[in-house]
């Protein structure tokens, strides 16, 4: 039995319930493959929610299961599934944690399935340049895997090195590069995957087809609620010929905006579209200062294309008034984007940080932003709220503040109070609570208000495809949050 403090957990599976399940799970994937042991337990116990962090700092975790499980192929997950249906013990598919909003807390115990065995490339598709890769290979892996053959999956999260393709689909992932090759629903063909009873079903890798919704992309953004992906079939690209750089800033943050509008609205497609606020600029590119907005752009791919582009792109931001700095600051970005050091050097000195990123139009980008850093700078302990968009589209952007706080003892208080406020002013200025990270267990409260009647029909597909309830249950806020809300 576990020494560990507990915070969260809100039951446990009866133990000889356990010991059944573990002496037929072993017929199915080996005993080896199963384990209670406390450092297993703790290893998949929880995410990069910061609040689980700071717990453990002080020596307690949100909750554990009561036993871990590696499967190696699908028809595994699928008998895995079927047997812990039977005997009605909850199931969380865990990738490599990366996740930022507790969507990997085993809140009721029970199986953690660590999906992390399943790392195969199945097939390279050079044809119809497709890839069908398993749902536990390493992002970093996966983009090596393809660049080794010529190709790139265009896919490219912060949390690259330490997350899963699975996890990617799962949670409804955005790369840094996704202007230009667009987001994990843009990439994914068809997927394969196993429902709560055993259930084994995928879709089709066609481009495109009028035949109903799709059972299989249903489960994209799912987060385990609904099943466990096992596999997909992803577009790739042929290595990129040639890469222009270019960086600018802007005498204020409506212009760097109005700018990024008028160059998407003309078509042009830079992979990496950043702007910064003047605080922001300042701790990524010190030589920049922290008195204007700064704006690295990334262009990539056959090079008349890029050329043209980064013409009009140059063109349309001149005028706006921007000046040019050079490409420099581009090559800096690119050697550091993975780089979250400071954030655990902040974390051990007792501050509390995050990063909340909402889904903006362009009518309500600025003042979104505005709204929110004015919302969390009002909290006590507040050091500092910056915020950059990134991830555009011609309808509008992501926007991604960055907070930080000395709240001193009161730390869970403060977190909770920075995120309320945060997210108040989010859909009070019509924006969308999350644009790339998710709901997990944290966002749910929010649920409600952005989905309104929504979030009934998500109740009745998780009732529909889950009946007993085992798949990781409390997240999605589709029910009740017993010990976290807002």
């Amino acid at each position: 039995m576990s020494r560990v403090k507990t915070i969260l957990q809100q039951g446990k599976v009866k133990q000889a319930v356990i010991d059944k399940f573990r002496e037929n799970a072993a017929d199915i994937v080996g005993a080896d493959n199963i384990s209670s042991g406390e450092i297993d337990l703790l290893s998949t116990c929880r995410d990069y929610w910061p609040i689980s962090s700071i717990w453990m700092l002080e020596g307690a975790v949100p909750a554990l299961p009561q036993l871990v499980v590696w499967p190696n192929t699908t028809e595994e997950v699928s008998r895995i599934l079927a047997l812990a249906n039977e005997k009605k013990i909850p199931v969380v598919p865990y990738g490599e944690g990366s996740g930022a909003l507790g969507g990997a807390v085993p809140l009721q115990g029970g199986i953690m399935l660590d999906l992390k065995k399943m790392n195969r490339a199945r097939k390279l598709d050079e044809l119809n340049q497709l890839v069908t890769v398993e749902c536990g290979m390493n992002g970093a892996l996966y983009e090596e895997y393809l660049n080794q053959n010529g190709y790139t999956g265009g896919h490219f999260p912060q949390s690259l090195r330490c997350s899963t393709v699975g996890g990617w689909l799962a949670c409804r992932a955005a790369g840094q590069f996704s202007t230009r090759y667009g987001k994990i629903e843009d990439i994914v063909v068809s997927l394969e995957a196993v429902l709560s009873d055993g259930t084994i079903f995928s879709g089709r890798s066609v481009p495109r087809a009028a035949t109903g919704p799709r059972a299989d992309l249903l489960m994209v953004g799912s987060e385990g609620v609904l099943g466990v992906i096992t596999a997909a079939d992803l577009r790739i690209w042929p290595l990129p010929e040639k890469r222009h750089f270019a960086t600018y800033t802007f005498d204020n943050l409506a212009d760097g905006l109005e700018a990024i509008r008028k160059f998407i609205r003309a078509g042009t497609r830079p992979a990496v579209v950043r702007l910064y606020d003047a605080q922001e600029t300042g701790n990524h590119f010190p030589e920049l200062g922290d008195k204007r907005p700064g704006l690295i752009l990334l262009f990539e791919g056959a090079e008349p294309i890029i050329t043209a582009e980064a013409g009009v792109v140059d063109q349309i931001v001149s005028g706006q008034g921007a000046v040019d700095a050079g490409p420099d600051f581009v090559e800096h970005w690119l050697e550091t984007r993975f780089n979250v050091s400071a954030a655990s050097r902040l974390l051990q000195k007792g501050a509390v940080l995050d990063t909340i990123e909402v889904t903006t139009n362009w009518h309500n980008a600025h003042s979104t932003y505005q709204a929110m850093q004015k919302a969390i700078l009002s909290e006590e302990g507040t050091m500092m709220a910056s915020g950059h968009w990134s991830h555009v589209y011609p309808e509008g952007a992501a926007l991604y503040m960055t907070v930080v706080g000395f709240p001193g003892e009161n730390k869970i208080g403060y977190y909770k109070s920075i995120w309320r406020a945060a997210m108040k002013a989010c859909l009070d200025e019509g924006a969308a609570i999350s644009h790339h990270h998710g709901i997990g267990l944290h966002r749910g409260a929010w649920m409600e208000e952005e989905h309104g009647r929504g979030l009934e029909v998500l109740k009745k597909v998780k009732a529909a495809l889950d009946p007993n309830g085992i798949m990781n249950p409390g997240k999605l806020g589709l029910e009740e949050v017993q010990q976290w809300e807002k």
